[in-house]
């Protein structure tokens, strides 16, 4: 985008724009139409420039001049109602949707480190003695990793999963903070236990039972998780390559992208705890089971595709609504 020529061209739009939210109170219903309209038409330009210009000047007075019409043209805070809706149809999906390739990545590498580990163990036995006695080993494998899902009642085991799976989330977005540098080695440390159980079931035989207490749940938790992980380290790696924008502006528009983010995982996560305190442990049979984790993981799948790529058509980044793009000096 030629940004001097988009300006040239649009000014005197913005200048009519500008007039008439200074007369807010003399207008008249042409003119409120227009300042409707016009207001429509600016907030559309301002999306624009905001992925094609770096001027945070340019970009920062144009939203001042959006959150001015906005407050003309709705006279009151949104519904509470309509801030839900948008933040389920836009600002969650369409973060999630636009860190896909990060999400991926983050996946392949966990699931890469589970099958070698889970492959070390099951075929050393020296590294299984390490871990334990063959009676402890037997112990694990045919009584505890079963009734881990069945020895508590199932809502208060539904609350502990949750904020189990909400803290492993919760440190992964926390570690953003820290250009994301911990995020990995939090996911290793996930990924080795999983791994050492996953080695020690298949090599007892145990493996389709593991399998089938895992993936009803497991599916749309690990996900959630690999979501978490995936916008920390890619907020850290914004702030070292901001792009042609400054890096202020782009980690602002990230930290809020991961805000969404986090806010959007508790329901996930609540939905994942449900399954693995209702669905694991029921006595339905394993195909049924694993058919309700894959549903629900299809689910979240399709819901992030649809929303998240609609809200990237229009241009949507996840960021508030009108938020500034620089912060005033005096």
């Amino acid at each position: 985008m030629d940004v001097d020529a988009f300006v040239l061209t649009h000014r005197g739009t913005w200048d009519r724009l500008d007039q008439l939210v200074k007369r807010r109170r003399s207008l008249t219903g042409a003119e409120v139409d227009e300042l409707v309209e016009l207001y429509q038409r600016v907030s559309t330009h301002l999306s624009m420039l905001r992925s094609a210009s770096s001027d945070s000047v340019l970009t920062g007075r144009l939203s001042s001049l959006v959150a001015r019409a906005r407050s003309v043209v709705t006279g009151a805070h949104a519904p509470l109602s309509g801030t839900f809706a948008r933040f389920w149809t836009v600002s969650f999906p369409v973060v999630a949707y636009r860190t896909w390739r990060w999400w991926l990545g983050t996946a392949v590498a966990f699931f890469a480190v589970v099958a070698a580990i889970a492959l070390w163990v099951a075929g050393n036995p020296e590294v299984q003695s390490a871990i334990g006695t063959p009676s402890d080993i037997d112990e694990l494998v045919n009584h505890d990793v079963a009734s881990y899902y069945s020895e508590h009642p199932a809502a208060a085991f539904a609350l502990q999963v949750w904020v189990n799976n909400s803290w492993v989330s919760a440190q992964c977005i926390a570690m953003s903070v820290l250009l994301g540098l911990p995020i990995p080695i939090i996911l290793f440390n996930n990924a080795a236990n999983l791994g050492l159980i996953a080695g020690l079931m298949f090599q007892a035989g145990k493996g389709g039972i593991l399998l089938g207490l895992l993936a009803p749940h497991g599916l749309l938790e690990l996900t959630a998780v690999f979501l978490a992980g995936a916008t920390g380290m890619r907020l850290g790696w914004s702030v070292i390559s901001p792009g042609d924008r400054p890096r202020g502006q782009v980690l602002a528009e990230q930290g809020r992208g991961v805000v969404a983010v986090a806010v959007g995982l508790v329901g996930v996560l609540l939905v994942s705890g449900l399954i693995e305190a209702l669905v694991t442990p029921s006595p339905l049979p394993t195909f049924v089971r694993v058919g309700i984790g894959v549903i629900a993981e299809a689910a979240f799948l399709c819901y992030i595709g649809y929303f998240g790529r609609r809200a990237v058509q229009a241009g949507e980044t996840g960021d508030v609504e009108d938020a500034p793009d620089v912060v005033p000096t005096g």
